[in-house]
């Protein structure tokens, strides 16, 4: 007898349903699994026909054939257990083979029948409604996950016996429901308040343009001047995700097993710090069918990268087309994955490889002229291209230590999140993703100003794009102070954080 039941496949966060078709005939018993699987679906058949037993159900002594269309899509990981195993109750009659056509299936089988959880819930949950499904067995560890999707009913699924009953309309699950709207209404204090930094006036106010707009930041100066209090302070200053962008961060982390603990969304803004000895695929996304890497991880949050010229040649640029498009896209023989990289970059270094130059205090810096070039020189000038704001650290004095607190994270991120709704009724965008054909239309310049800027591009040598990135910068100054035009003040300010674009290691 043959039995079809539903599943579903991914490629990145793209996918497909999967038809589970289970076929059991006379002949020597036998247990194959077709269809392109990987290690992982050929083990489920020591599994599936353990946990089967071990839920009181009964396992054919027959001929069994599981085919996994379509046979072209190469099918990863244990989450087709529990489809496999409910395709082989309907096809020998135990549970009603038309009820099963009702519900797509996921979920790993343990040896005694109960429903583990799995990777990548929401995101086959998102394919399912895609697709038109309306029905979802989940385990029970990913049903709220799962239930973010709008318009699927979520069925929890404890153990196999427990989903044998509900086919059987023996035993009732009911749905899972949950307020994910709620749960982004709770806007939490941040852990790093902006408050607890001495001093930095200057380095503070770009970190308040670069969330006001998106823009990438570079932080330059010595050891010990607060570049990474900084960093670290800047998601709690970005305006609060939507539910439209907390269930898009969430995919990505549940594709990857990074869901923490008991939680089923991510609703604060990611922060991403990697070791400057990451290797390319762990930034890009690596494997034979390519994971998410810290680029995509920090989607719509921040990628922080300390000692920025100390990160391999590679993995710098590899930085270049997400940065540009939003988007990576990993190549591997097995598949073509493209994940979303709507990211802030801010990434920290030294002014010199002893990083003393110019601190003014303590011993004085002993690198070469040849030495600091060629530590600046690290950073190639399409990167620096693409960082908006190139911004001096200093060392602090005394005094600045003992400086009353500043302004708290919650009262710049007011101004942040105003700037923010500004650029959303104009474009659509923040600054930062603004096109060319955007930055004409909503970059009004006057005449002072645009004698400042063509001034600015002939001395210190601009490229094409780093005077787009002087005006897009121009412009989220101009929207914090609610100016309809971008004014000369504007423009001087942009200007001012380009300092690597014209840097002469022999001054």
């Amino acid at each position: 007898m043959l039995a079809v039941v539903s599943s579903t496949a991914l490629r990145g966060l793209e996918g497909q349903l999967v038809q589970v078709e289970v076929d059991v005939a006379n002949g020597l018993p036998s247990f194959e699994v077709v269809g392109l699987p990987d290690a992982a679906v050929r083990e489920a058949k020591d599994r599936v026909r353990t946990a089967i037993k071990n839920s009181g159900l009964e396992f054919p002594v027959k001929r069994l054939t599981v085919n996994l269309a379509p046979a072209d899509l190469r099918k990863e990981g244990p989450l087709y257990d529990l489809a496999i195993a409910v395709g082989i109750l309907a096809a020998t009659g135990q549970v009603d083979a038309d009820a099963c056509r009702e519900f797509v299936f996921l979920g790993e089988l343990s040896l005694g029948g109960e429903v583990r959880p799995v990777h990548g819930v929401l995101a086959c949950a998102a394919v399912a409604a895609e697709h038109g499904c309306r029905r979802l067995v989940v385990p029970e560890a990913n049903a709220h996950e799962a239930a973010l999707v709008p318009g699927l009913e979520v069925y929890p699924a404890a153990s196999l016996r427990q989903v044998a009953g509900m086919l059987r309309g023996e035993e009732t699950i009911p749905p899972c429901r949950v307020d994910a709207e709620g749960l982004l209404a709770e806007d939490t204090a941040p852990d790093a308040d902006l408050a607890d930094i001495r001093g930095q006036v200057a380095a503070k106010r770009a970190l308040e343009i670069a969330a006001a707009g998106g823009h990438n930041l570079l932080l330059i100066g010595p050891p010990g001047s607060g570049k990474t209090m900084l960093a670290r302070r800047l998601p709690g200053i970005l305006p609060p995700m939507t539910f439209e962008e907390a269930v898009e961060v969430t995919k990505l982390y549940s594709l990857a097993g990074l869901l923490p603990p008991g939680e089923f969304l991510i609703t604060r803004r990611p922060f991403r710090a990697p070791h400057h000895t990451a290797s390319t695929a762990s930034l890009v996304g690596g494997g034979r069918v390519p994971r998410p890497g810290e680029i995509s991880l920090s989607h719509l949050g921040v990628l922080f990268l300390d000692e920025l010229p100390e990160f391999p040649r590679d993995c710098l640029e590899a930085l270049r087309q997400p940065l540009e498009d939003g988007f990576v896209t990993v190549a591997r023989a097995g598949a073509v994955v493209t994940y979303p990289a709507r990211i802030t970059l801010v990434a920290a270094m030294n002014p010199c490889p002893c990083g003393r130059l110019g601190t003014g205090g303590g011993q004085p810096c002993t690198c070469t002229p040849h030495q600091v070039r060629r530590y600046v020189n690290r950073l190639s000038g399409p990167l620096l291209d693409r960082i908006d704001l190139h911004v001096e650290v200093p060392r602090l004095n005394y005094h600045e230590l003992e400086d009353l607190p500043a302004e708290s994270s919650a009262e710049v991120r007011r101004r942040v999140a105003a700037a923010r709704r500004l650029q959303l009724m104009r474009t659509g965008c923040c600054n930062a993703q603004l096109t060319a054909a955007q930055l004409r239309q909503v970059c009004h310049l006057d005449r002072e100003a645009r004698r400042l800027l063509q001034k600015a591009y002939n001395i210190l040598g601009l490229s094409a794009r780093a005077h787009d990135r002087i005006l897009k910068v121009a412009r989220t100054i101009a929207d914090l102070e609610g100016s309809a035009t971008v004014a000369a003040q504007h423009v001087a300010e942009a200007i001012q954080y380009r300092t690597l674009d014209k840097l002469d290691p022999d001054v």
